[in-house]
């Protein structure tokens, strides 16, 4: 993957903006929005994809109506932050599909978990069976959500939309 942020023209960001919102659009469409034509917008929009700016398109769903209302944000503390147990953490905790996002913190803690289940009782499970198992993991810290007031997964550009 190659860092081009500063290589990202006005074009380039509108093509973004638009595709972050709405995957499925036609190049023609796409040409259209951001007014330029098809050829060099497809073109544009290619390059993006093989440099591994646009890494993938995929279906949003709604977390809600699939039962898995139920977040909460973990602090992890690990025992050993050693790069070889981060690297244990960081392939480990790849591997449980109720945790949505993971950061690697700096500050009184090291590791961030976003963990989305099907209410309390799963959490629980997940928490003690697959979280607090983890390679290295000293103690965790659970804040529940209440209320999601904004969950965007790419924030539009300013000042190209």
């Amino acid at each position: 993957m190659v860092d081009l942020t500063s290589e990202l023209d006005v074009f380039d960001r509108k093509i973004l903006d638009v595709i972050a919102v709405d995957g499925r659009i036609t190049v023609t469409e796409l040409a259209q929005r951001i007014g330029l034509s098809k050829s060099p917008t497809q073109a544009r929009l290619r390059r993006l994809e093989e440099t591994g700016v646009v890494r993938g398109y995929r279906a949003q769903f709604d977390p809600i109506q699939l039962g898995r209302d139920h977040v909460a944000f973990v602090e992890v503390k690990l025992s050993d932050t050693r790069e070889a147990a981060l690297a244990a953490f960081n392939r480990e905790v790849t591997r449980i599909p109720e945790i949505e996002q993971c950061h690697l913190i700096a500050g009184a803690f090291d590791y961030l978990l976003k963990v989305r289940t099907s209410g309390m009782t799963s959490y629980r499970l997940v928490l003690a069976e697959r979280i607090s198992t983890l390679p290295h993991v000293a103690n965790t810290s659970t804040y529940v959500a209440m209320q999601a007031v904004k969950e965007d997964v790419v924030a539009p550009q300013p000042g190209t939309g």
